[in-house]
């Protein structure tokens, strides 16, 4: 079954060195969606420390729960979010949200 749109939350503002947590979730899907994050349409790595672009972010991505925790956020991470479910049948996006920092 193809996933529905997800359920996205993100903060709309977040102080800079605090943490943030962005949810992505929806129950529809079978088999169990997993989840990606994208930030101004770009993917965010599951592996921050493999990818040199993020090397600056201190995030953590669970792609089996969907949720997106910045440990302490910079300027940087300032950026539309938007979140894509996937599962073998297809996958769906929610729309994106702003988080300024």
């Amino acid at each position: 079954v193809k996933p529905m749109i997800p359920r996205c939350s993100v903060p709309k503002a977040v102080p800079v060195g605090k943490s943030a947590s962005l949810h992505c979730h929806e129950n529809e899907g079978y088999p169990k969606s997993t989840y990606s994050w994208y930030r101004n349409s770009e993917p965010l790595s599951p592996d921050v420390k493999s990818n040199a672009r993020f090397q600056n972010s201190s995030y953590t991505l669970n792609p089996t729960t969907g949720t997106l925790v910045f440990h302490a956020v910079h300027k940087g991470d300032t950026g539309r979010y938007s979140c894509i479910a996937t599962n073998d049948a297809g996958f769906a996006k929610c729309e994106e949200q702003e988080m300024e920092v």
